[in-house]
């Protein structure tokens, strides 16, 4: 891709869920960044939300806004089972992508996506934003300078009671529902950030009458002996904690450890170091958009800081779990 350096990027939205708005009215704030068009299957759907944010082009179709030469990179932000479709759509018409979470439902379309993305020399990123946290960022410095030694255990959870609509997309396995993808994207990449791809996979999970899991548990197994202790829920109420415990300290973050406001560094000998970070403008999507703007103004193919061989790994964990709770979705 050639860079774009003498004029501001201009983005695509496709769908125009709660998490579209949230999106574009966080790109607003980011620098070099337009909203230039947005796509629905609805024309009168992606009309109404071209109006509400100010957008110029709305489109009745997906085709359409993958043909539109004049869109450099498109936000992804349907349901997960629709990512995959959407994506190599856009990738096959030339298009950068930004692709909600979970990448795709399986690490086989995973892995189809990237390598298309790499044959055309397009760029493509999960909006995984988390690894572009500015506290996590910190973390993963403090780990990497020994604050805390060898990490050798990794815990997360997170977890809500979900709707009690039954046909809900959380509750239907043809949306690839579950609280595995939808939440348990979170514990894994953040596990994978830390210690890496895991050598054993071990999972149980409380199952609904539909076949999808309310609630999982999951312990990653790596070759230096380090474990992961994770959970994902949709009928607990979860603390969303995650700790990082090594051989000279640990890492508390008491919530939101996804996105963090901030943690506690306790080491021996020492009292406890608290860190605060500012919490990102908006809803905290703009991290995301700004991280491709920078790519796309360097002629980056792909982010150093949310790579994709990293995103396939975690899809080839969420695979792992998923077999062994024993949740299938429809035409796996």
């Amino acid at each position: 891709m050639q860079p774009i350096t003498d004029r501001p990027v201009r983005w695509g939205v496709l769908a125009t869920g709660g998490i579209a708005h949230s999106f574009v009215e966080d790109l607003a704030a980011v620098p070099g960044a337009q909203a230039f068009a947005v796509a629905s299957r609805r024309e009168e759907s992606a009309r109404a939300f071209a109006e509400r944010h100010g957008i110029g082009r709305a489109y009745g179709s997906w085709q359409e806004l993958a043909a539109d030469p004049e869109v450099d990179v498109v936000y992804v932000a349907t349901p997960h089972s629709a990512h995959f479709a959407a994506t190599k759509l856009l990738l096959e018409a030339g298009k950068a992508v930004l692709c909600e979470k979970p990448f795709t439902l399986n690490a086989g379309e995973t892995a189809e996506l990237i390598a298309l993305a790499r044959k055309r020399e397009v760029f493509l990123m999960e909006a995984m934003w988390t690894y572009l946290d500015p506290a996590v960022r910190r973390i993963t410095e403090l780990i990497a300078d020994g604050a805390i030694g060898e990490v050798r255990s990794v815990q997360a959870e997170f977890g809500f009671v979900g709707p009690t609509d039954p046909d809900h997309r959380l509750w239907d396995p043809a949306t690839g529902g579950g609280a595995l993808l939808d939440l348990g994207v979170y514990p894994v990449a953040f596990a994978h950030l830390l210690l890496g791809e895991p050598e054993t996979v071990q999972a149980h999970a409380r199952l609904t009458d539909r076949g999808v899991d309310a609630h999982t548990g999951i312990l990653l197994g790596h070759r230096s002996g380090a474990t992961a202790l994770l959970s994902c829920s949709l009928d607990v109420q979860c603390g969303q904690r995650a700790s990082i415990q090594g051989d000279l300290g640990r890492i508390e973050l008491d919530r939101d450890f996804f996105h963090p406001a901030g943690f506690t560094l306790h080491r021996d000998g020492r009292a406890p170091e608290t860190f605060h970070s500012p919490a990102p403008a908006g809803h905290g999507y703009g991290l995301e958009a700004a991280e491709v703007v920078h790519c796309l103004r360097t002629g980056a193919t792909e982010s150093a800081l949310v790579p994709l061989d990293g995103t396939l790994a975690v899809m080839r964990t969420l695979d792992a779990v998923r077999e062994r709770i024993g949740v299938r979705y429809p035409g796996e």
